[in-house]
């Protein structure tokens, strides 16, 4: 067996988001269009005999007990009744607070690669039903695959996308999932789409509207995007984004915009390397 294994876990956009309804227990029904952006954070994980689970890179303003990935290995160990421990350093790019999924797919990634690690044997089924413990958006890391996305944003379907060029630009801001879910002015009640609405031209996020109103430094940023091109916010922000189809339109634009605002440029994929984790599964 290796003793230590480096993976990727990259970011995410929501290509749009809607609200359809809310459970009793307040969890909120979506539908969304998940794809992945080829910037993402390295993760090494070393093999430990000794059951004992280290993270050996501070996150600042989180504890390690509170930290994902420390929380992700923790419960895999007690799902597998596993022995062994492991040490977790993460190369941290991806802001937090950002709608970018970074701390889901730290813990996406942990979840994947301590399976190998361990030997625990679980299929992606399984990981991704763990994964949901962790967090809704933990699941569609694992998926590893462009998706459809349903329910709490477990409910997952392939799609298959545009691998354009992206800007994001990230606000110096951290913005609150929980105030924006609790926004009475956040809508609701969204009728349902189709996956061919989506792709005909249906790219509403229903959160940008409260998140604007909330946070002046979104609006600003989506207001600024919009000179280049359609601006758009993920998830719950507060990193907005462009699409572009080349890099260099999408540098350009980040050139132009580079003095006012922290931003990366990156392209879109498809498939994520956790995939490899699962192409010969059965």
């Amino acid at each position: 067996m290796n003793k230590k294994i480096t993976v990727s876990a990259p970011a995410k956009l929501n290509l749009f988001l809607h609200i359809t309804g809310q459970r009793e227990d307040g969890y909120h029904l979506l539908q969304t269009v998940f794809q992945f952006l080829d910037y993402a954070d390295s993760i090494t994980l070393s093999l430990r005999d000794d059951g004992e689970i280290n993270r050996l890179t501070e996150l600042t303003g989180v504890t390690a007990e509170n930290d994902l990935v420390v929380k992700a290995a923790k419960l895999l160990q007690k799902y597998c009744d596993s022995h062994l421990g492991v040490d977790i350093s993460v190369d941290k790019i991806l802001p937090m607070g950002g709608g970018l999924g970074g701390g889901s797919s730290n813990a996406a990634s942990v979840l994947v690669a301590l399976n190998y690690l361990w030997d625990c044997g679980l299929n992606q089924e399984k990981l991704m039903q763990l994964g949901v413990q962790l967090g809704a958006d933990v699941p569609v890391f694992i998926f590893a695959q462009s998706a459809w996305a349903e329910g709490v944003g477990e409910c997952l379907k392939e799609v298959d996308l545009p691998e354009k060029w992206y800007l994001v630009l990230k606000p110096p801001i951290n913005v609150s999932t929980a105030e924006v879910f609790s926004n009475s002015q956040l809508r609701r009640d969204c009728a349902t789409i189709t996956i061919r609405d989506f792709l005909t031209g249906q790219t509403e996020n229903v959160c940008e509207k409260p998140v604007r109103e909330m946070y002046p430094e979104v609006d600003r940023a989506l207001t600024d995007l919009a000179k280049f091109g359609e601006s758009r916010l993920t998830g719950t922000g507060a990193c907005v984004f462009a699409a572009f189809d080349s890099k260099e339109e999408a540098e350009k634009a980040l050139t132009g915009l580079s003095e006012k605002w922290d931003g990366f440029v990156a392209r879109g994929m498809n498939q994520t390397p956790l995939k490899d984790f699962f192409r010969y599964e059965r």
